[in-house]
């Protein structure tokens, strides 16, 4: 067991008061007998300058007194310290950086951002290099700073490459980090995660107000986030600090639980991945399809004939849980005489497909891309993702246990999807609480899921995309503080059904920020390792 501590402090233009708040919370942490501590992201100076030539001046450089003054506490406590700053480089790029001290003092390890948001864009420069696996004796660890932890890549490919224990310093005002963003990298990856965010004013006092008002929020929204927090493999938040006010939170974790990679059903998450079929996902994703519907009216339902038949004529789009027990002819039967589709699974031999059936027939197929241990029986996996094309905007099918992996949802955003129908058995209690809405969220997708609980009561839900997205849209009510966290319908206990309206056009606007394209943006290197040619 060793302890792990996350700190959250506020940190201004006032380089020494930050530096300050930094070497408290170090002191914090070693008096509660920690081991590690993560601090946020930006602790030498609020992520906002004049211009990049103001950025590259107050950034830090590697033995300079700021990061000296860390290293030196770090020795005199001996813990180890991850911090984020900004850092000046020899070729005249300015990065934001997180740096690793050993409890020597030595630093260990240094990781440059690979995905900025928004205003950093106007600063800094994206890192170049894929962030490291740093061996420790406390165990093997991964570092990666608040965007990086919006999407999936960079923390997936930290676990690939073997890290137990991945570190986030954050810059957020978004309350959906907590809540979403950070859990779901360590439950999807089966490792520990520590993350640090800021509080106060995440931009300068003088400059809030105005700041505020051109984008029509409160100030106070413009603050950071707080509840910096540890989260197991498991997506259990063992610890978690207050949305406000300085502090610190710790834990004792056992980092060998980040080496058991195996789902309930014996499934290694990791082990199951597909390397081959994730190429697509090296490729530039600008978005280049229409818009789909406004609007659509979307349901998740138990397989029951009669009641898709009465459900049908007013639904665009039915999931129904995988390999349900109703035929393929019932269904066509049910959906006489309507527009409506659905959406289920069979099995083909030593396939399981995906089947989109309409009042035709059947009118497309997706096999399964992922064999899991779940279905033995599954010998002939797919090789691709395929998007079909409807009146109301671009279906993907994911089926089964694809529903695990985030490459399968990333596929079918690269492939301009607006709507992913995920017909799927559950196993775990993340996969509907954190898995599904963060599918939906960093890739922009409408996501409608069926399953069964082991007592075969139905499960999943409906994650719509709200038009309420980032700061940089036109809110239809007050800003929530919330980025991309979607709206979520799910089904309630003991109901045979439920429906919501769900917008395809939205999956358009994938601008997080602005200058950051929640797929187009994604950063190449990370594919390095998921794509299996690091």
């Amino acid at each position: 067991m060793i302890r792990v501590a996350a700190a959250q402090l506020a940190a201004g233009t006032d380089v020494a008061a930050n530096l300050d708040a930094c070497l408290r919370m170090i002191d914090a942490a070693a008096d509660a007998r920690a081991e590690l501590v993560v601090l946020p992201e930006f602790c030498n100076h609020l992520s906002w300058y004049d211009d990049r030539v103001h950025a590259h001046r107050m950034a830090c450089r590697i033995q300079d007194p700021f990061l000296t003054a860390i290293a030196d506490r770090a020795c005199r406590h001996a813990i180890y310290v991850k911090i984020g700053v900004t850092l000046a480089r020899d070729d005249g790029r300015t990065t934001g950086t997180s740096l690793l001290f050993g409890p020597d003092g030595a630093l260990l390890g240094e990781s440059d951002k690979q995905i900025l948001m928004g205003a950093e864009n106007d600063y800094l420069d994206p890192g170049l290099d894929d962030s490291p696996v740093i061996e420790t004796p406390l165990g093997r660890i991964g570092m990666y700073a608040c965007m990086e932890g919006v999407i999936n890549e960079v923390t997936r490919s930290l676990t690939v490459r073997g890290a137990q224990l991945l570190l986030n310093s954050l810059n957020s005002f978004a309350i959906d980090e907590a809540g979403l963003h950070i859990p779901v990298r360590a439950a999807e990856n089966k490792v520990w995660v520590v993350a640090a965010n800021k509080i106060g004013p995440l931009l300068p006092g003088d400059q809030l107000p105005a700041i505020a008002e051109r984008l029509g929020v409160p100030p106070d929204r413009l603050h950071g986030a707080g509840e910096s927090q540890i989260v197991a493999p498991d997506g259990t938040c063992v610890a978690m600090a207050p949305a406000a006010g300085e502090a610190i939170v710790f834990a004792d974790i056992d980092l060998t639980r980040a080496d058991d990679k195996h789902r309930p059903d014996g499934t290694d998450v990791i082990a199951a991945l597909r390397p081959a079929i994730y190429t697509p996902l090296r490729e530039d994703a600008l978005r280049s399809a229409a818009p789909g519907a406004d609007h659509l009216t979307a349901a998740v339902s138990v397989p029951d004939p009669h009641a898709i038949a009465r459900m049908a004529p007013d639904l665009d789009l039915i999931v129904l849980p995988e390999l349900a027990a109703v035929t393929v002819p019932e269904i066509v039967r049910a959906l006489a005489n309507t527009s409506c589709r659905v959406v289920t699974s069979l099995r083909a031999g030593g396939a399981h497909h995906g089947v989109l059936i309409d009042a035709g027939g059947v009118a497309g197929r997706q096999p399964q891309l992922h064999p899991t241990a779940r279905h033995p029986w599954l010998t002939e996996p797919g090789d691709e993702l395929t998007v079909f094309a409807l009146p109301w905007g671009r279906l993907a099918l994911v089926v089964g246990d694809d529903a695990l992996f985030p490459e399968t949802f990333r596929l079918a955003a690269v492939q301009d999807a607006d709507v992913v129908a995920v017909a799927h058995t559950p196993g775990e209690e993340w996969e509907l609480r954190l898995g599904l809405p963060e599918r939906s969220a960093e890739n922009r997708l409408n996501v409608v899921a069926a399953g069964f609980a082991p007592d075969r009561a139905l499960v999943g839900g409906i994650y719509g995309l709200s038009p309420d997205f980032t700061l940089w849209s036109a809110w239809r009510g007050p800003f929530t503080g919330v980025i991309s966290h979607p709206e979520v319908t799910p089904v309630p206990p003991g109901a045979a059904a439920v429906r919501a309206t769900i917008r395809p056009a939205q999956a358009v606007n994938r601008l997080i920020s602005r200058g950051t394209d929640l797929v187009a943006g994604r950063p190449r290197r990370p594919m390095d390792a998921m794509t299996g040619q690091r």
